[in-house]
């Protein structure tokens, strides 16, 4: 941390990353939006991947969502392997429920389902920022995109102690 008390920049280790978006997560409604919308987000974009059109010879509907998924694991595994192996299996739970509703809706449906749920759920987070009084983390870097759900899934392994 620096002396100004702002965010660390250049290099940092998951716990550094943990802890600079822990600080601008501090009010309990902010939070709590947080446990709300965070999942919806990842959920509304692997569904929104899902529906990227895949030439036949590349694969089938999701395949870009997987893409995208590994390379996200990839990351998540290589700053902790705990957080990585946790959300691998968070994240395979959401493709696994993206794939029953693209079954039961189609693409163009999940599409705008996915999108109106998307809208909403950054409103939830803009408005917990609001309340807060400080500004979302990934406007000060993108990779924050990443550090939300990690953030998250490493309050939930610390409460049952794993």
């Amino acid at each position: 941390m620096n002396a100004d008390n702002s965010k660390q920049t250049g290099p940092r280790d998951i716990q550094t990353w943990l802890n600079n978006y822990s600080q601008d997560h501090q009010n309990p409604t902010n939070r709590f939006l947080h446990w709300i919308c965070v999942p919806l987000i990842v959920w509304c974009v692997i569904a929104l991947l899902w529906t990227v059109p895949v030439p036949a010879t590349l694969g089938r509907p999701g395949f870009v969502a997987v893409g995208v998924l590994v390379l996200a694991f990839a990351w998540y595994w290589k700053q902790s392997h705990r957080l990585g192996g946790a959300l691998l299996i968070a994240l395979a739970a959401m493709a696994v429920l993206t794939e029953l509703i693209y079954q039961q809706i189609g693409p163009a449906s999940l599409r705008w389902l996915a999108l109106g749920v998307f809208i909403v759920a950054w409103i939830g987070q803009f408005i917990g920022h609001a309340i807060e009084g400080r500004r979302p983390s990934f406007l000060t870097d993108l990779a924050y995109l990443l550090i939300g759900p990690a953030w998250l899934m490493d309050k939930l392994l610390r409460r049952f102690s794993i």
